[in-house]
């Protein structure tokens, strides 16, 4: 576990998301512990999540396939799962916030568990250049992941935001930065621009709110790909495309989102996904966020019809904003 990851040695009280014991979103931003147990309360009375329609089976078969990274070496975005991308960009090989554990939990043996099995095994990705964390959250920061990233890719650089760097070190990884919002860092060809989000952090009873929490743009040969993370909808997000332009891609979250009273701080639904997807003008964008483990209160299957519904009412081309089965690619 990350126990006393961050001592303020970085705090900036010039910045709005700084405090002097540990960082804030810059719009208010609450997480009641009475509505935390409410929640819980109600989701095991009502037996919630609904397993999906056609049932666990038949939902693998239509959205799960092996991943498959033997084309050609075009710039790529593959769904691994949940948040997990691989990217391929002007030859550099990045993946976020990489999960393939059972459990979403610091147990391996207890907590909320995978309902899809990961599309790959580390051992089987291609050459890793740079691992990128969004925050610390056990489906978004995994150990086990991590630890096996290191053994199979010892030359990767980690990617994390503030107050993760001496966590990371314990667990035994050198090559860690460590950034704020709107820092960059160039590795090979590629321009990592660590942007904010609408989130919050904690791994123990002790440390909410000691690391930050963050979104990703990575840009390279004039292409800007954008990885969301985990954030409930902000307008600061408009500031990334109103300082770097348009979105060429992006990796947009659709799920984990009910009920929304619970929610809405923490995590976009689908209709949030399809407006910040105009706030970037993106070119493209794939769903990820949904249909690995059930975060929520939302049926696995609910977040693509929700969606669909959502670009119909918006007069977006589905083409334009992927649902793609875990394991699916898009060229870019």
């Amino acid at each position: 576990m990350c126990k006393d990851v961050n001592r303020n040695p970085y705090y900036s009280l010039a910045r709005s998301h700084h405090t002097p014991t540990g960082f804030q979103n810059t719009e208010t931003f609450t997480l009641p512990k009475k509505n935390v147990l409410k929640w819980l309360f109600l989701r095991i009375i009502k037996r919630l999540p609904k397993a999906p329609l056609n049932g666990y089976k038949a939902f693998k078969q239509q959205w799960w396939q092996r991943a498959d990274f033997s084309s050609a070496n075009d710039d790529a975005i593959w769904w691994l799962g949940h948040a997990t991308t691989l990217i391929r960009l002007n030859g550099l090989i990045i993946i976020t916030d990489p999960m393939f554990s059972k459990y979403a939990s610091p147990l391996q043996f207890f907590g909320t568990k995978r309902k899809m099995p990961p599309p790959t095994t580390i051992a089987n990705l291609p050459q890793i250049d740079v691992i990128a964390i969004s925050h610390n959250h056990y489906d978004h920061l995994d150990y086990h992941s991590i630890r096996q990233l290191k053994k199979h890719f010892p030359h990767a650089t980690l990617l994390v935001p503030l107050g993760l760097k001496q966590c990371m070190q314990k667990w035994g990884i050198s090559h860690v930065i460590e950034m704020d919002w709107w820092q960059q860092q160039t590795i090979g060809s590629v321009v990592f621009t660590c942007t904010p989000a609408r989130h919050w952090s904690q791994r123990t009873l002790f440390d909410r709110y000691k690391s930050l929490w963050c979104s990703w743009l990575f840009q390279s040969n004039n292409k800007n790909v954008f990885f969301m993370g985990d954030s409930g909808y902000t307008p600061v997000m408009r500031e990334i495309k109103n300082r770097y332009g348009a979105m060429n891609v992006a990796a947009l979250a659709i799920g984990a989102y009910a009920p929304r009273w619970m929610m809405k701080s923490q995590h976009i639904d689908p209709d949030e996904a399809v407006k910040l997807f105009q706030d970037l003008e993106c070119k493209q964008a794939i769903a990820i966020h949904w249909g690995t483990f059930e975060m929520a209160d939302e049926r696995l299957d609910e977040p693509p019809l929700h969606l669909e519904h959502a670009l119909q009412k918006a007069a977006i081309p589905q083409q334009r904003f992927l649902i793609n089965p875990i394991g699916g690619k898009l060229n870019f």
